[in-house]
Formats: structure tokens, sequence, C-alpha cells
């Protein structure tokens, strides 16, 4: 896998989702939190496959 996710991309993703899970953790926002499990993978490790399909890239490389 090549990384295609910059710095900034990769903060926005995390922040997100780690807001989304606390959220559904504590009881603001139903189930439906669990979502921000897709936005912290993929800021974790650098790569998003929807970035890939469409050809777009944030890593600056």
């Amino acid at each position: 896998m090549i990384e295609n996710i910059g710095t900034v991309d990769r903060a926005l993703r995390v922040a997100a989702g780690v807001g989304l899970i606390a959220a559904t953790l504590l009881g603001y926002i139903g189930p439906w939190g669990w979502i921000g499990v897709v936005p912290l993978l993929t800021g974790m490790i650098k790569f998003c496959p929807l970035y890939r399909a469409i050809g777009i890239t944030t890593s600056g490389d």
C-alpha cells in the first residue's frame, strides 16, 4: 500500500474517529457513531481505499 493521506488529513481523520467513538461510548449519540472506526483506521495506516479509487492523494509525494 502506498500512503495517500497527508499529515493534516491524518490528524483530522484520527480526531473525527476518536470523537465519534467517544461520543458513542458516552451515550451522546447512538450506535452509528461506531462508524468512527473507519476514519480512525485509515488515519492510522495512512491509506484510504476511496482516495486510491478516485486518484486523490494528500500525502504530498
